[in-house]
């Protein structure tokens, strides 16, 4: 990878997650120690109402690798990932919820795959940690953005691991929960090089999930739809021919050329 100040940023949108972030982040941390990456966390506190913001400030206090950005009302997971993007300063960016449900390890150990390729793809191979409506709503989810996209993706939602400068050069920020799986096909289908890489999902142990509410599956349905329009009506996803400088994409891509 080029030079950057530091290795990866961690985006951490926390809403209501007062019992698990000071959990979130000390994993994440202890992960950047023993993985050997040099990394920040930034936790954005998207409008919580419960004493997530006062737990995160006063941990900060202790370690300069953790910042925090404050919303006034929720704006969504997608919101929050864009506006940790835009204050990262890591060369490769990650999403790690502050539910603590993601191990960080299990992500932080696929880093150097990116001195091969732009983009790492987490799939969960412990199913076992959802339940059976959770695996049945992915399976069937799976199968559209394939089936429409023409794609065959294990999984978008997880923990994928980017290159900051090719998420900085997307010209759509998608900010529901579909966000995650419209970054995957648009790069995906610009020709940037991806890996797909098994994942072990941890059990949540406080609080509930935000994933599967009649609201964020309403902003699923219209991410879908404003992709689907992009894809097939005003071609904007065509394969291109110029990628960010210091991509492995562009690379490999010099490479063919000489």
């Amino acid at each position: 990878m080029a030079q950057n100040l530091l290795d990866i940023s961690v985006i951490m949108p926390a809403l209501n997650e007062e019992k698990n972030i000071l959990q979130a982040i000390k994993n994440a941390l202890g992960a950047f120690q023993e993985c050997g990456i040099a990394g920040e966390v930034i936790v954005v506190n998207d409008g919580s109402s419960d004493r997530t913001r006062e737990r995160v400030e006063g941990f900060l206090q202790s370690d300069k690798r953790v910042s925090i950005l404050n919303h006034d009302k929720p704006l969504g997971i997608g919101a929050s990932f864009w506006d940790g993007v835009d204050n990262a300063q890591g060369g490769a960016i990650v999403l790690l919820p502050g539910d603590n449900e993601n191990d960080p390890w299990e992500i932080f150990r696929y880093f150097r795959l990116l001195e091969h390729v732009d983009i790492v793809i987490p799939f969960v191979f412990n199913r076992e940690a959802r339940s059976i409506f959770r695996n049945m709503l992915s399976f069937l989810y799976r199968f559209i953005i394939n089936s429409t996209f023409l794609v065959n993706f294990n999984y978008t939602n997880g923990t994928a691991l980017y290159r900051r400068s090719m998420l900085k050069e997307l010209d759509f920020r998608s900010t529901g929960f579909f966000f995650q799986t419209d970054i995957l096909v648009r790069t995906v289908k610009k020709g940037y090089l991806f890996a797909e890489v098994p994942y072990r999902l941890g059990i949540r142990k406080d609080g509930v999930s935000k994933a599967v509410t009649f609201p964020s599956l309403f902003k699923v349905v219209k991410g879908y739809l404003r992709l689907v329009r992009d894809f097939y009506f005003t071609k904007s996803l065509k394969a291109n021919t110029v990628y960010s400088a210091d991509s492995s994409t562009a690379l490999r891509k010099q490479k063919d050329h000489t």
